[in-house]
């Protein structure tokens, strides 16, 4: 147990280091932190060891993944349906674009210039063109651009690109099965029923020292996470 709370010291002590040096030299905080997670893996791995800095433990890969989910759902609730309805075109163009230049590129570079086989050069293709929600909301958050119009279409358009990924990895490598149309179909009334419920649910529940509000949004991205 005292080995988990020094590598939890370990990781929030190089992540406020990451964040003075952001401050001091006035860049992103989350191109700063990953420069930085970077560095503290290859300098432990040729001084004390690797093991020093695992990201193979469950509970990291369990915190890595709820930080993960909690971003993008800030992400998600930063976009203004209004905004969204003037600038869906533009959103949808980036996004595409953001999505297929990539894509077909790597795959071209993998299959034709470096002679990688079929699926690996189109696994490689899909990898390259995803793009990060969290991170991009992270950088929006930190210079305001999520409260601008722009802002707001360019984190839409992060959304589509990552639609594309999802659903092109799910057509080229994942079976369809039963287990697909259960997920489809949970997902589907997940979207319909939850913004009916949980205003309902809050106004019954909420307001309270317990947060229940915030207990609430956290199970249900966890069971959707599931």
């Amino acid at each position: 147990m005292t080995g988990i709370w020094f590598q939890v010291a370990l990781i929030l002590g190089l992540a406020l280091i990451a964040a003075m040096i952001a401050a001091r030299f006035r860049i992103s905080t989350a191109l700063t932190e990953i420069i930085v997670g970077m560095c503290a893996r290859t300098i432990f791995a040729t001084t004390v060891g690797a093991e020093i800095f695992s990201v193979q433990e469950p509970w990291v890969k369990t915190l890595a993944g709820l930080g993960a989910i909690a971003l993008t759902f800030l992400a998600g609730a930063e976009l203004d349906p209004d905004v969204f309805k003037m600038k869906w075109k533009e959103a949808a163009s980036v996004g595409a674009a953001s999505f297929l230049a990539p894509a077909i590129g790597c795959w071209a570079v993998a299959y034709y210039l470096l002679g990688w086989e079929s699926s690996p050069a189109l696994l490689a293709g899909i990898a390259l063109a995803a793009t990060s929600v969290a991170v991009v909301y992270t950088v929006m958050m930190e210079y305001g651009f999520n409260r601008t119009d722009f802002g707001k279409t360019i984190l839409a358009a992060c959304f589509i690109t990552d639609l594309g990924t999802v659903v092109t990895l799910g057509l080229v490598f994942a079976p369809f099965t039963w287990k697909t149309a259960v997920f489809v179909a949970a997902v589907g009334a997940a979207f319909v029923g939850l913004p009916r419920a949980t205003p309902v649910i809050f106004a019954k529940f909420g307001g309270r020292p317990s947060e229940f509000e915030t207990k609430f949004l956290f199970f249900a991205l966890m069971a959707l996470g599931a």
